[in-house]
């Protein structure tokens, strides 16, 4: 090969494309060119714009593309490990800047902010995951742990462990949250039974119940908000 040989023409596109994006943000950019673009750093020798637009094919959107499982990710056709783990990385990152944005505040005057975590933590999690917020005297978000995953519908949760984690950690109200990964967010009557019962051995400890939320593919749906609780 030739040093005067021209450059591959992706690389004129990757220039192009970044200084788009540093002289205007993401805001014009189709989630394909946002893929694309986290995708030159990964991928560094080949046109990335094909392999992006079969990402967002086979998984959807940008947040199923990040929270899909590595062996999926892997599936696709120019993803390997190394790629597969930095999308799993943006994913993690995410959800840890959520957190951030009411870890500490006052959950209950940050609700639109707690709601947009729970989803980027959960909405896309291929098996059901069991997951409780725990407040202080104030309301303020102190932890945040998830004390169950199972099966595609259904995920193991003990009211007294939950309980007691609460009272470890000195929390005097929590928040529970679990999503369900068929997409649909309406409670099932197992899901209204279990509630109940952790309001019940909560009541008995002095520990407040304010909410259980469901997190869908697209809602999220409040179960005092629905007057189940």
């Amino acid at each position: 090969m030739s040093g005067g040989q021209d450059k591959p023409h992706y690389l004129a596109h990757r220039d192009r494309q970044r200084a788009k994006f540093a002289a205007s943000g993401g805001d014009s950019f189709a989630d394909y060119e946002l893929l694309e673009l986290f995708l030159f750093n990964s991928i560094p020798r080949r046109d990335v714009k094909p392999v992006a637009k079969d990402l967002l094919k086979t998984f959807g959107n940008l947040g199923e593309v990040c929270a899909a499982p590595l062996h999926r990710l892997t599936e696709v056709k120019g993803i390997g490990e190394k790629t597969a783990l930095d999308l799993k990385l943006l994913h993690a990152a995410s959800v840890r800047m959520g957190r951030e944005s009411v870890l500490g505040r006052p959950v209950l005057s940050s609700w639109t902010a707690l709601l947009d975590y729970c989803r980027s933590a959960m909405q896309f999690e291929p098996v059901e995951q069991f997951r409780v917020l725990f407040l202080d005297r104030k309301n303020r978000l102190i932890a945040d742990e998830v004390l169950g995953r199972g099966t595609i519908d259904r995920a193991p949760v003990y009211p007294r462990e939950i309980i007691k984690r609460a009272l470890a950690l000195e929390s005097t109200a929590i928040i529970l949250a679990h999503n369900h990964p068929s997409g649909d967010p309406t409670p099932s009557q197992s899901d209204i039974t279990m509630t109940n019962e952790v309001i019940s051995v909560a009541k008995a400890m002095n520990v407040v119940v304010h909410d259980h939320l469901i997190i869908g593919r697209e809602n999220v749906v409040s179960f005092k908000t629905l007057g189940l609780m």
